[in-house]
């Protein structure tokens, strides 16, 4: 896999921000973690992106193609599309228009809207994320330097921001559930 260009500095910047933005301005933790996430994604997705070349797929394309691989007729309205990947319609558009003239995906009309159009995957397309996901899981997704439990507790610490964010609602707890210690 294709690695970003490594800075090989002799400190690491972001902790060294996020001392002098306490001099500054006050407590840097969140400043710092935020910092770091969004270097972490500049990493990530220069490595996915990289895998991801031999088939003319960005990020963005091949979760739009595996969306459509999961969906029950390989069929879906651009705007499921753009609910379920969390990205603005025009987004979608673009990343549609991109998998069509690549062969991977069809335009056709809604059946069940006669304005409305679906995003169908075709066989190319299928072929294309068979292909791709064995190269990213064989990559583990550019995160082989995480062990299961961390990578299981990343996901959780995330999910946090997601659910406060509102991305979507988180279940009800059981009542068997720890409350951490509030009842």
């Amino acid at each position: 896999m294709s690695q970003p260009k490594s800075l090989n500095l002799p400190f690491d910047p972001i902790e060294r921000a996020a001392e002098t933005w306490r001099v500054h301005f006050g407590p840097s933790s969140a400043m710092a973690a935020v910092t770091s996430i969004m270097r972490a994604h500049q990493i990530l997705l220069s490595q996915l992106d990289s895998l991801l070349k031999p088939y003319d797929l960005t990020f963005a394309r091949y979760e739009a193609l595996v969306l459509l691989t999961f969906s029950k007729s390989g069929a879906l309205p651009l705007s499921k599309m753009g609910e379920r990947l969390m990205v603005h319609p025009t987004s979608v558009t673009n990343t549609v228009d991109r998998l069509e003239r690549s062969g991977l995906v069809a335009r056709r009309p809604n059946p069940r809207d006669g304005r409305g159009v679906l995003a169908e995957i075709t066989d190319k397309g299928r072929e294309v994320v068979q292909l791709a996901t064995a190269d990213l899981m064989g990559a583990e997704f550019g995160m082989t330097m995480y062990g299961e439990a961390e990578l299981s507790d990343m996901f959780s610490h995330l999910r946090t921001l997601r659910v406060a964010a509102g991305d979507f609602a988180p279940p009800p707890m059981r009542q068997d559930e720890d409350y951490g210690g509030l009842l």
